[in-house]
């Protein structure tokens, strides 16, 4: 029988429908994810229809970026088996250099693939390429990162700065309104960074927090280690820690431990490396929802246009924080540190990348 997003659960429709009563369409991209308020088009039912056989192409900003995003590459490709129509799924990797990702979309155009779906690597890294795929006909699916541009069918975003500010707000009645903080941002220039980041900067509104320092560290583990250790080393009078990702974070962690330093509020996501240590360690701290899972969702709103769907132009991904009863939920000791929840990987696919 074949696999569609109609086969998404009864629960999870009825969740949407009752969320955004408003809302029709009301396809389920993935639980959490909701049609935008204001101005918001509608892809009118049948525009983009076309019969099975279907070859799907994404151009993923960096796949080996960090662990979180090897995960998305693997929910992508996971959903995609998923599709008995989907006869061919086309991954492509910008390994963060704008110029490849320029050349990956055009490639994928050339190929007369019947979707394409765009992780951008800056916010003007894929405008032109996307422009000319929708002028070729073909339907894009943008998400995790916005881009200068209308030319695309259909995004779903993760809502950075709502991201930000859950950790920011959090982080500010923990610290009190003159606390001193660090800030550990990802990876320089890239859209999902800037807006965390403005949506920190939301939540230090009419407050003293002092931003002590402020480095960037990539979204990695070993980035992120060496920035905390050396401003450890220069400073380590520090009230609380944001943090832009659960691998810096869980560095910082580390680096508190190694000098046998009480460990500060620090924000976190769902990261089961960090849920281990929040776990273990009992610090004070709050999980940013960022589900590996949007990879999936990508190619579900794919599928849907493919199949003459109804969807809207913007979805929106705004979860409240996890606290430490959550993390509890999620945390397997048998899978490695490296798995980002929520995650729609069958279990035998999450054993086999990730078992200890």
């Amino acid at each position: 029988m074949k696999s569609t997003i109609r086969t998404v659960s009864a629960a999870l429709l009825a969740s949407v429908c009752a969320t955004a009563a408003f809302a029709e369409p009301t396809v389920a991209l993935m639980e959490g994810v909701f049609p935008a308020q204001g101005d918001n088009p509608v892809v009118e039912a049948g525009t983009f229809e076309s019969e099975c056989g279907w070859t799907i192409g994404m151009s993923a900003f960096g796949v080996n970026a960090n662990t979180w995003t090897v995960q998305v590459a693997s929910e992508s490709e996971a959903e995609a088996e998923r599709h008995e129509c989907i006869d061919k799924f086309i991954l492509l990797d910008a390994n963060l250099n704008q110029n490849k990702q320029v050349a990956d979309i055009e490639d994928l155009i050339a190929q007369g693939v019947d979707a394409i779906i765009v992780q951008p690597v800056t916010s003007t890294s894929a405008n032109a390429s996307m422009e000319k795929a929708v002028d070729a006909g073909i339907p894009v699916v943008l998400h995790t990162g916005r881009v200068e541009t209308d030319a695309y069918t259909t995004e779903i975003q993760g809502g950075a700065e709502h991201f930000g500010k859950v950790m920011g707000d959090w982080l500010v009645e923990n610290v009190g309104n003159d606390g001193r903080i660090w800030v550990l941002r990802g990876l320089a220039g890239h859209p999902e960074d800037t807006n965390r980041y403005h949506g920190l900067q939301q939540a230090l509104e009419g407050t003293n927090v002092e931003i002590v320092a402020e480095e960037y560290g990539d979204w990695q583990y070993d980035r992120g280690k060496s920035v905390c250790e050396t401003l450890y080393l220069n400073n380590p009078d520090v009230d609380g820690i944001w943090s832009s990702g659960a691998d810096m974070t869980r560095a910082c962690v580390d680096v508190f431990k190694q000098f046998g330093a009480e460990i500060p509020p620090i924000s976190g996501e769902g990261n089961n490396g960090f849920f281990g240590q929040w776990i273990a360690d009992g610090f004070q701290s709050i999980s940013s929802e960022y589900g590996p899972n949007q990879g999936a969702a990508g190619v579900r709103a794919a599928v849907a246009l493919l199949e003459g769907e109804e969807l809207y132009k913007h979805y929106v991904y705004h979860p409240e924080g996890w606290g430490l009863e959550k993390a509890k939920q999620y945390y397997r000791d048998d899978l490695s540190a490296n798995v980002w929840w929520p995650s729609e990987l069958p279990e035998e696919t999450l054993q086999r990348i990730y078992g200890n």
